[in-house]
């Protein structure tokens, strides 16, 4: 599970894409293992969706900030 400094990480949105997606593997690695307790899988469930959240407002953010170029040269926003 994610400790407190990840928590503020996450909460501030400073929290590297590639670290999220890291972590969000071993969420569901976690969740996969037949000994976690549901207290325990609700709590890794939890971490995980805010961890997809984040991923997810990451590459939104990323796809508005994408430019393509034009047949003409020009720079414009990616459709």
């Amino acid at each position: 599970m994610a400790g407190k400094k990840e928590e503020g990480l996450l909460q501030e949105n400073t929290f590297p894409l590639e670290e999220a997606f890291e972590q969000l593997e071993d969420v569901i690695e976690r969740l996969q293992d037949n000994e976690i307790s549901l207290e325990d899988a609700f709590k890794e469930y939890e971490q995980g969706m805010q961890l997809l959240k984040h991923c997810s407002e990451s590459i939104d953010r990323v796809e508005k900030q994408v430019l393509k170029i034009s047949e003409s040269g020009e720079l414009c926003e990616f459709e």
